[in-house]
């Protein structure tokens, strides 16, 4: 299927590895021309150099930490007028609700929902007056269903999606859509680390929690990020205008649900 995206422009944000590289790869392949941005710059030039070699498409790559705002300034300098906006940021550490401070709450906030909404303010003007965009946030499928142990998570990636409810409606009219994609568990550095974490708490091997999680998945195994990437480049594509302000599962069928 032709994607009707050669020649556009893409802000990638951690993009150099898991979910957001997928979302690269695939945007690539589609002849999108990209700014890449995480914040170590050595795995992220790599990155960029891997998808220029296989896709050979223009890529920029802007290490720097998105959730600042001199960092924030930087990557788009550098961005300038692009098309196409997918937001991504590593989640919060699990925890308990008792052992979260105000602070932390805050971090959470500035990563996982103010440093998105930031993005949009910026680019969603540039988007509507060309008559055309496509943002697509990487929020969790935390959003539909809660995680005890990540509550800062939840909160953060909740109020993402209160504002994206509201805002894409706004600009749908414009030409430009703005949907969320809700990832379950995939092979990822994350499901790594959530993994080992729970390993560690049960006192078993790395390889029994991840085969415990997996059964709870109908799919039965973890998503990969070349999958996340086709499901991100097709809200990206010329096919996808009518959806508008959407929360999207990706999970293997984990959260059962009827809406």
């Amino acid at each position: 299927m032709d994607l009707g995206l050669k020649g556009k422009r893409a802000l990638v944000c951690a993009s150099s590895r898991g979910l957001g590289r997928g979302c690269a790869e695939a945007l690539a392949d589609a002849g999108v021309d990209l700014v890449l941005n995480a914040r170590g710059d050595a795995a992220l030039q790599a990155t960029a150099q891997a998808i220029r070699a296989a896709h050979g498409v223009t890529v920029e790559a802007v290490a720097a930490d998105i959730t600042t705002d001199e960092g924030r300034a930087r990557v788009l300098e550098v961005a300038g007028a692009v098309d196409i906006l997918v937001t991504n940021a590593g989640g919060p550490p699990p925890g308990l609700w008792t052992d979260w401070s105000r602070a932390d709450f805050i971090k959470a906030l500035d990563a996982n929902m103010l440093t998105p909404i930031a993005l949009m303010q910026a680019l969603l003007p540039g988007m509507m007056a060309r008559g055309w965009g496509r943002v697509v946030n990487i929020t969790s499928q935390a959003v539909k269903a809660p995680i005890g142990v990540l509550g800062l998570s939840n909160a953060a990636r909740t109020g993402l999606t209160g504002f994206v409810a509201g805002t894409a409606r706004q600009v749908a009219g414009t030409g430009v859509t703005i949907n969320n994609l809700l990832p379950g568990i995939h092979a990822t550095d994350r499901a790594d680390a959530l993994d080992g974490g729970v390993a560690r708490a049960k006192g078993v091997t790395l390889e029994a929690a991840r085969a415990e999680r997996m059964a709870t998945i109908p799919a039965g195994r973890y998503g990969t990020a070349a999958e996340f990437g086709a499901a991100c480049a097709f809200l990206c594509s010329q096919h996808a205008g009518f959806i508008v302000g959407q929360n999207i599962l990706l999970d293997g069928g984990g959260i059962n649900t009827t809406l």
